[in-house]
């Protein structure tokens, strides 16, 4: 067996139970506090920087360099939002309060630019501040509203972002095991060669078996609910995959990072669900 399919069976189930460990531990607090996304919000504020910082990694190849610490500050602005949401009675106040951080993000980005006494590359630091902070602290508002978040259409709860890792990883697994078995046909050569239709067929298949499977538990949604949500969230967080591939392409780096033997860095592991999570709220919103 390869050293890193190896150290992909070895830490996979290792980051995905340390995760389900970090969820019931939420459930657990909020049980005895009535305070929910305590645990998903310190995971989400550890990975929040590093993330950052590797995603600034593959931009510095285009020449684009955004401020790391003002992009992660404005992402921790975002989930420190969305966890607040939950206290918030005046609905009216979350979405320009949630404005106001991007846009106090791009002013900060300015002023540091600003503070060298130079208009050189001003505009590019300045988007690629913003884009750090959007495509990872805005999609990972997502992620920590579908634990906390209340509406009248949608109520935030530990199951449903087990459902989303749940449905983007069962996916993963699936398309490695029957692209490994019977892929023929490549997805998209010129951007990730290994990929198969026939792994993305098994993968949205085993997905959505797996959510058939946990359906009940989450808001005790109809079985087949369950199995096509988990297939449309699968394919999306493929599309999560294929987006950072694109980035890393245009980087000519195979991983954003080197920190998890057998996935690259941070941004490897969670790119499927960073994608999934906007569609998720959705999806559960519209049940």
């Amino acid at each position: 067996m390869e050293a890193a399919l190896r150290n992909r069976l070895t830490f996979g189930p290792i980051m995905l139970g340390a995760a389900l460990g970090i969820l019931w531990f939420d459930a657990w607090f909020e049980a005895r506090t009535q305070i929910a996304g305590v645990g998903l919000l310190g995971l989400l504020l550890v990975v929040m920087p590093l993330a950052v910082r590797e995603l600034a990694t593959l931009f510095a190849a285009e020449k684009v360099e955004p401020y790391k610490s003002i992009a992660s500050f404005g992402g921790i602005g975002l989930l420190v939002h969305a966890f607040c949401t939950q206290f918030v009675d005046e609905r009216g106040i979350l979405t320009p309060t949630a404005v106001g951080i991007v846009v106090l993000t791009m002013l900060a980005a300015a002023l540091r630019r600003a503070l060298r006494k130079t208009t050189d590359d001003a505009i590019v630091q300045m988007a690629g501040t913003l884009l750090a902070t959007m495509y990872i602290g805005g999609l990972m508002w997502f992620l920590l509203a579908l634990r906390v978040l209340e509406t009248p259409n949608f109520t935030g709860d530990t199951m449903k972002v087990v459902f989303v890792l749940i449905a983007v990883k069962f996916t993963d697994i699936g398309a490695f095991t029957f692209g490994k078995l019977l892929g023929r046909h490549k997805l998209i050569p010129w951007l990730s060669p290994g990929k198969t239709w026939e792994g993305l067929a098994g993968g949205l298949l085993t997905a959505a078996g797996i959510g058939a499977g946990v359906a009940p538990f989450v808001e005790q949604i109809p079985w087949y609910h369950g199995a096509w949500m988990a297939a449309v969230l699968g394919l999306i967080g493929q599309g999560g995959d294929l987006l950072e591939s694109m980035l890393k392409r245009d980087a000519d780096v195979k991983d954003s990072g080197a920190s998890i033997p057998g996935f690259g860095g941070v941004l490897d592991v969670i790119d499927s669900p960073l994608l999934a999570a906007p569609a998720a709220y959705l999806l559960f919103s519209l049940l």
